[in-house]
């Protein structure tokens, strides 16, 4: 059976007509209605393209002596050994424009989130701060007036943030299907951002770790502790900038190539509902913070919520997603 007789058996299979397949390819209905009647025949990209959208090899098309009904049972199989109960809805397609754009829309939303992650935690040294050089007086209360403003500020960086990727929501729960060279590109940014993003982490760590040791080392001196607390806040604030921005810009990578969190797999299993918990999740840390600092007034001992929220965090979205696959 030659090419053309397997398009018309392969898209009349797939209940498509001519204009469905050439929408599909980005080509015009007349060149379907040619390849078909053997008068021309599609280029690589095409014939790679027919492969995915028809789910057999390029062999299957390119090779007279390979029957089609063969290596439709042979996908069959191996499609209902990897997933016997679900069925893949249409993919989204993605050109290497789009692709780009979101590139380069993530960078910004990445600067955006990580400063507005840090600007809140920033906002906490005011009041500390006003306590040590203006303690006692009416300007005190200028301290709190400013974190909230700062706080403001921060919800402006998000707010902006999240409308900037709206029109890319898709990508994170959506199966998508790249245009040819897309894979190629992005992975090619991915291993050259691998060794940033790896001594990003590991820097993020190590300020967190290290970040009890001004007050333990001002504490020992009889130093002002209050001084202590606030390059704790300070190396915090540090640590969670450089792992949100570097965490954000490396999901962006595995979106597109959908990987690990963002894999077909795990978006057919409600990967999104995975994203809305630990959305909340944080929503909820930092309102028991925030409300358990300003009844007790115990900054000093009230950081401890972040890094604790930081290792339960992984545990969550696990079970989670143990919950959303015994449900499917």
């Amino acid at each position: 059976m030659i090419l053309a007789d397997k398009i018309i058996e392969l898209r009349k299979k797939s209940g498509m007509s001519q204009e469905e397949l050439a929408d599909k390819l980005g080509v015009s209905r007349q060149s379907v209605s040619k390849w078909e009647s053997a008068q021309s025949t599609p280029d690589l990209n095409r014939i790679l393209k027919l492969g995915e959208i028809f789910s057999v090899s390029t062999d299957v098309l390119l090779k007279d002596e390979l029957d089609i009904e063969q290596a439709a049972s042979v996908s069959a199989g191996s499609a209902d050994s990897d997933s016997p109960d679900e069925t893949e809805p249409p993919m989204r397609h993605v050109t290497m424009a789009e692709a780009n754009e979101f590139l380069e829309k993530n960078e910004k939303h990445s600067l955006f989130t990580a400063i507005g992650v840090a600007l809140c935690i920033l906002s906490l040294l005011v009041p500390l701060i006003a306590d040590i050089l203006v303690g006692g007086t009416r300007l005190e209360d200028f301290g709190a007036v400013i974190m909230f403003v700062i706080v403001a500020a921060a919800v402006a960086l998000f707010i902006f943030s999240v409308m900037l990727m709206q029109p890319f929501d898709f990508l994170g729960h959506e199966l998508i299907d790249t245009e040819y060279g897309v894979d190629g590109m992005v992975k090619d940014k991915q291993n050259r951002f691998r060794p940033k993003h790896t001594l990003n982490v590991v820097l993020g760590v190590i300020l967190c770790v290290l970040s009890p040791v001004p007050v333990i080392i001002f504490d020992i001196l009889n130093l002002n502790a209050d001084i202590g607390v606030l390059i704790l806040f300070g190396m915090v604030a540090a640590a969670v900038f450089v792992l949100v921005r570097s965490g954000i810009i490396n999901s962006g990578y595995k979106k597109l190539l959908q990987e690990e969190n963002y894999s077909r797999r795990k978006k057919l299993r409600a990967a999104s509902t995975v994203g809305k918990v630990i959305g909340a999740f944080w929503l909820i840390v930092t309102a028991v913070f925030l409300a358990y600092s300003f009844i007790t007034m115990d900054w000093r001992r009230s950081w401890i919520i972040w890094p604790v929220s930081s290792l339960l965090c992984p545990v969550v979205a696990m079970i989670t997603g143990a919950v959303c696959k015994k449900s499917k």
